[in-house]
């Protein structure tokens, strides 16, 4: 067997000073939100990738997938719809939630990450939007086949990852993150119950070292720092 393909893994994400994302809970008046997606467009990546609570809550705003009845089983084989896009919003969906309108956001083509647990009136309705799709395992994720795959049937060199904690957790536990680009808004969160950058759960691994590779003052009081993390 081959060796595994890996795109270059850039967690890029915006906290409060105590390390929080649950941006809701800061005021709209809170700020240096823009400064997101200004720094995420100084990297050159062809995708970016969130779980699908980030993708439920932000994109799809909780609209249920339009499923009709198959004739026939359908191969748990990735899906490579047609497509001219030359970047790609990846969205990790392993059972098959979320509801969508087409097959891109913002002219940007739709991956979704399935595991083989996933209906087959789901998969049927992916394929009538055009959407394409790959499995990461028969009932659990491996990130490191998702981006292999990722890497192999897309031209995708970099991808931003930009959360939830639980996503950005299992990759850096899984040691599949090369790089944290990390927005510091000037804000205090300050609820126990917030989600954080990175959350690996009860049974995290070791605590990854990483290597500061830049620290930059923005606008309105937000600073960005990038870590390269240790191999």
């Amino acid at each position: 067997m081959s060796a595994l393909q890996k795109p270059r893994v850039i967690c890029h994400m915006m906290s409060s000073l105590d390390g929080r994302i649950i941006v809701q809970r800061w005021g709209d008046d809170v700020p240096g939100r823009d400064e997101y997606e200004a720094t995420a467009a100084t990297f050159e990546s062809q995708a970016w990738l969130c779980g699908r609570v980030t993708m439920e809550k932000d994109f799809t705003k909780g609209r249920q997938p339009d499923l009709q009845p198959v004739t026939a089983p359908l191969d748990r084989t990735d899906f490579v719809a047609e497509h001219e896009a030359d970047s790609f919003v990846v969205a990790v969906d392993a059972h098959g939630k979320l509801g969508w309108e087409t097959a891109d956001i913002d002219g940007e083509h739709l991956i979704e990450v399935l595991t083989e647990q996933v209906s087959d009136e789901y998969l049927a309705y992916l394929r009538r939007l055009g959407i394409s799709y790959v499995f990461g395992g028969a009932e659990s994720l491996d990130f490191a086949v998702v981006l292999d795959k990722l890497a192999r049937l897309f031209p995708i060199q970099t991808i931003l990852l930009e959360g939830g904690g639980h996503i950005n957790g299992s990759l850096l536990k899984a040691g599949l993150i090369d790089e944290l680009s990390l927005l510091h808004i000037p804000v205090i969160d300050g609820a126990a119950a917030s989600a954080a950058v990175f959350e690996e759960g009860d049974a995290p691994g070791p605590a990854p070292h990483l290597r500061l590779l830049s620290v930059e003052q923005r606008p309105h009081d937000v600073v960005w720092m990038r870590y390269e993390v240790k191999k």
